[in-house]
Parts: structure tokens; sequence; C-alpha cells
């Protein structure tokens, strides 16, 4: 089986590579609006199964030869805290601001995955293309953290690419981190045990 991941997180990409795929990166335009009333848990399996619609095998540039052993992933992750959630920062102060508000207290984190198989997207049009999708949650625990800890590790690590402003694997996550329940690579952007039980059911 090969993968096409709808992402350029090289977090992503790392973690399938290392389940053993053959893995290809692609690029999908994708309005990431939420509407109202969508309830925060369902948000990140929402906006996955939006980038795996918004995929045209017939615009899309890859090296793959196309096979009906390719299958496309797209994924998304939100932090949610209070039932709110926390996006990617915008700024050095918006980064420290949420890591202020995770300070001390637990929050959950939802990564949401959407597969396509590519041959049923070569006799199917995108709209009756069949997926298969899930999202799955880890509840992450801080301690309570310092002024200093939070700019240290936001002016080192620059986390503005990251949901929440913080990623698990890099120094905050060692230091600050006292308990998840859940998966870990889920809090890094994949579930990498349900997709491998997910991606194994399309074999």
């Amino acid at each position: 089986m090969k993968l096409l991941l709808a992402s350029q997180s090289p977090r992503r990409r790392q973690l399938l590579a290392q389940l053993g795929y053959s893995l290809e990166c692609i690029s999908l335009d994708v309005d990431e609006h939420v509407p109202d009333g969508i309830p925060a848990a369902e948000i990140a399996e929402m906006l996955a199964c939006r980038k795996a619609a918004a995929f045209d095998l017939s615009t899309s540039n890859f090296q793959f030869p196309i096979s009906d052993d390719i299958v496309l992933v797209a994924a998304d992750t939100v932090v949610v805290l209070d039932d709110q959630p926390l996006g990617k920062p915008a700024s050095r102060q918006q980064a420290i601001d949420m890591l202020h508000a995770l300070s001390g207290r637990h929050h959950s984190v939802y990564t949401g995955v959407c597969l396509r198989p590519l041959t049923q997207t070569i006799t199917q049009s995108s709209n009756q293309a069949i997926t298969h999708h899930f999202s799955e949650r880890t509840d992450v625990h801080f301690r309570p953290l310092t002024d200093d800890e939070i700019i240290h590790y936001v002016d080192t690590y620059k986390p503005f690419d990251k949901a929440g402003a913080y990623g698990i694997q890099e120094w905050i996550g060692m230091i600050g981190i006292s308990r998840i329940d859940g998966c870990y690579y889920n809090v890094m952007g994949l579930p990498l045990a349900a997709l491998y039980s997910h991606l194994q059911t399309l074999l």
C-alpha cells in the first residue's frame, strides 16, 4: 500500500514513514472555516473529510504511478480547552497566552483522519467516492508552567505551526506534561494504532 499524505506537516510525514509505508506528500487548498454550532470534538474529523473531498485526481501532481493500492490520508488536529478549540497561534503573544491557559490544567486533543482509496476515486466522481473516517481523543495534563518556561519555549521552538502552541515531543512536553490518557502519537498529529487498523481493513 502507498499513501498520499494530504499534509505538509513534517511530524505526520515522519510518523507515517516510521510505519514503513511508501509515502508522498501533496498539498490541498481547503477552506478551514468552521461553521457555528459544530461541537469542538467533531471539528478535526470534519476538516479531515473536507480535505479528502478536495482531492481531484485530474489536477493533482504526484510521482506514484496510478494504481489501486494508493490511499489518500487526510488529517487534522484540534486542541480543545473548556469546549473551545485552540488553533495555531498567529503571534508570539498568542502562543504565550495559549500556554498560560493550558498551564496547570488538562485539555483534550482530537485528531480526525479520512482515508480515500485512489481506486475508488478513479472510477467515481469526488462526491461519490467512499471514504473511511474516524477521530481519536487524547487527554493531556500540564503541570503549572512558569512565565520563564513558557517564554523560553515560545522563543526557542517558535510553535506557530502547532495547534495549542505546543508540541508534545518538544521541550515543553518533556518538562510540562505530567500525564496523558490516550494515544501519545495522536497529540503529535496521527493516532497511529487506530490508523494502522483502519488501513488494514482496506487491504
